[in-house]
């Protein structure tokens, strides 16, 4: 929540300055706000948002509140969904404005609203005379409280409509609301927000021109959902301030749901929450996984079963197989010894983090300036190769570093200068070696940029000479020269340390970007169980309904459900006994042999009855029951009307789920 905050504070910072700006032109009555009165002109926002739909109330919110703390008390917030009418409408903006709660159902008059003792009629001359009662009653305060509320807003706070879901709302409920304000715009200095998901020519295409003449729009652009994603496994993901993390399938998923169905920064943070719930609660070793400070208090708090647990892990079994006899015999009887061992390797694991996280960031700078981005552009597609597999296997890889051996000088120092940055941030002294040398490196260009200098005043001096050499003999010769010393092509000084510079970034990634599910006790921090994290986010209707329709014990646990063998219980619930049966039919299927079957299985349990009467209600009630279910199967989609026989239904779906 405070990362989405600071990444929209700029946007939030640039709306308040729009609204200042507009407001104090009404304030001072201003030349620019006497031509929009005698057009009758809104000022207007456009804030484009994107298509993460889900992640814009949290926008509006802050907004809102933003709103509140700095400029005006008078925000409302509409949605399309409660404003089907411009009576809807007005009654929503009087209600949050004079924060009173509107319940249209409640009101015999649906164009009034609640207020106090008394019943106001939700007109735009009502909110005026409000709005002008409310100002005055202000003006009218005390000193000591007019300075109080002056610190915060203005003497006449303009009034902030804020439309969430432009797109949703229908044209007529815009074009009348619009035409109603721009008319006593100068009596109620309105400013209008419309949240756009798609594109500023939404409000052309809903908005007459007419209408959209009434409005001074200005355009307001947030932040990409990608970057916003970014930022957010950047600050999240890759720190060493958080011990538990995500492998690699795990992320990919969450990836591949937030790039392909809803560019959702909100149900990536939900589907990581859920990752956590997961962990800790599947996991038993899951209590190691803290903070460094606290390994030690919880490694020696672990009970037997628990050191059984850690000797049960591939990562350590894998560990204890590399060592010798002796060693490895202590490890798998003695708890003590085994406790020792790991505290050792899961401060080694969190060691490994950090060193992880500075020299991927330095791979980075690198890999990011490349044409092309053959290991990706964001930093989180270098992560996921990284933890995919050694990355300096790949051919992704092999490609950055050809490219790498061909940037100038300029791109090389500017990324040496940034990795020292990234490097001397670091806590610890694991990379004040790596640090000099970055170091001597960037001396080295500064010296290689001197002996240039010095290369150009010699070159010219050359020159000079050859042009001097009038004899053609001195003078092919001086040319053969300079054509073999090309021919020869021998690297020069700032070639062999564009090399050299490479090499040692490739040594680096070799050393530390080794992945995570090469390191023992990975289990313990990583979260690996994609299939699990699948089964929760990837929505199977059909299966979900499959099973609560043939097997509505699965769901209910009520025992009275429970059917072996494939067996249909009378005491399930109608829908269910009808689905089951409609399982054993073909293509097209009989409703009167249906509806005996089913009062058949409905009847199985019970008595016969010899009162003819009684059983003529009880076949009425069962003929009801039936009818019922069957509109609940059409309506889920297993059946329609078939026009082949008007007794009969088409069956529509086939096959196991």
């Amino acid at each position: 929540q405070q990362i989405q905050e600071d990444l929209n504070k700029q946007l939030l910072g640039n709306l308040v300055s729009f609204l200042s700006r507009s407001h104090s032109e009404f304030q001072e009555k201003t030349t620019e706000w006497t031509c929009r009165m005698k057009f009758r002109e809104i000022p207007s926002a456009a804030l484009i948002l994107g298509v993460n739909v889900t992640d814009h109330d949290m926008t509006f919110r802050g907004l809102s509140d933003v709103l509140q703390d700095n400029i005006t008390p008078y925000v409302a917030l509409l949605e399309a969904k409660d404003c089907p009418g411009i009576k809807n409408l007005m009654q929503k903006l009087m209600g949050q404005l004079m924060k009173c709660d509107v319940d249209v159902d409640s009101l015999e008059d649906e164009d009034c609203v609640q207020v106090s003792q008394n019943r106001i009629r939700c007109s735009m001359s009502s909110l005026i005379s409000w709005y002008k009662s409310v100002t005055k009653k202000t003006d009218s305060e005390t000193p000591s409280k007019k300075r109080n509320s002056s610190s915060r807003y203005w003497q006449s706070p303009p009034v902030v409509v804020i439309f969430k879901d432009m797109e949703s709302f229908t044209t007529k409920v815009l074009q009348d609301f619009i035409v109603i304000s721009s008319q006593h715009i100068h009596e109620l200095p309105l400013v209008l927000i419309f949240g756009i998901a798609t594109s500023p020519m939404i409000i052309h295409r809903l908005l007459p021109h007419s209408v959209s003449s009434l409005l001074c729009i200005e355009l307001f652009q947030s932040l990409s959902c990608k970057e916003h994603l970014s930022t957010i496994i950047d600050k999240l993901l890759l720190t060493s301030r958080f011990p538990f993390k995500l492998g690699e399938k795990v992320l990919q998923v969450l990836i591949n749901i937030f790039l392909y169905h809803d560019f959702s920064v909100q149900n990536f943070i939900k589907g990581f929450q859920l990752c956590i719930v997961e962990h800790f609660y599947s996991q038993p070793l899951s209590v190691l996984c803290c903070q460094l400070v606290d390994i030690k208090k919880r490694v020696y708090s672990l009970s037997h079963d628990q050191c059984e647990n850690i000797r049960r892990l591939p990562s350590f079994r894998r560990y204890v197989e590399k060592q010798e006899s002796g060693k490895q015999i202590e490890l798998l009887t003695n708890d003590s010894f085994l406790k020792e061992e790991t505290e050792k390797l899961l401060e080694d694991l969190h060691v490994y983090h950090e060193n992880y996280v500075s020299i991927l960031r330095c791979l980075h700078v690198f890999t990011s300036s490349l044409p092309k981005y053959p290991l990706g552009k964001q930093i989180r597609e270098l992560h996921c190769a990284c933890l995919e597999n050694r990355v300096w296997e790949t051919e992704e890889y092999e490609s950055s570093l050809q490219l790498a051996r061909m940037l100038n000088k300029t791109d090389l120092v500017s990324m040496l200068q940034q990795c020292v940055e990234i490097l001397m941030s670091c806590s610890g002294k694991e990379f004040d070696k790596t640090v000099e040398k970055l170091k001597e490196f960037l001396i080295q260009f500064q010296n290689l940029e001197a002996e240039a200098s010095q290369e150009r005043d010699v070159s010219v001096l050359s020159q000079k000479e050859l042009q001097k050499k009038t004899d053609l003999y001195h003078l092919q010769k001086t040319l053969l020269e300079l054509k073999e010393s090309r021919r020869s092509k021998k690297l020069t000084k700032f070639e062999m340390l564009r090399f050299e510079v490479v090499d040692y970034i490739d040594s680096l990634v070799r050393k530390y970007l080794v992945p995570a599910d090469d390191r023992t006790l990975h289990e313990i921090m990583y979260f690996n169980a994609a299939a699990v994290l699948r089964g929760h986010l990837n929505a199977a209707p059909r299966t979900a309904l499959h099973t609560a329709l043939n097997n509505p014990h699965w769901y209910l646990k009520n025992q009275a459900l429970k059917c072996d063998g494939g067996g249909i219980s009378n005491k399930a619930p109608d829908i269910c006994i009808v689905y089951k049966l409609h399982l054993e039919c073909g293509r097209l299927i009989n409703l009167v042999d249906w509806l005996e079957a089913f009062s058949t299985v409905v009847t199985a349990a019970e008595e016969p009855n010899a009162d003819a009467a009684s059983s003529d209600q009880v076949d009425d009630i069962i003929h009801a029951r039936f009818i019922r279910a069957v509109s609940e199967l059409e309506l889920l989609g297993f059946i329609k009307p078939s026009k082949q026989k008007t007794d009969h239904v088409a069956r529509l779906t086939w096959g196991g789920c």
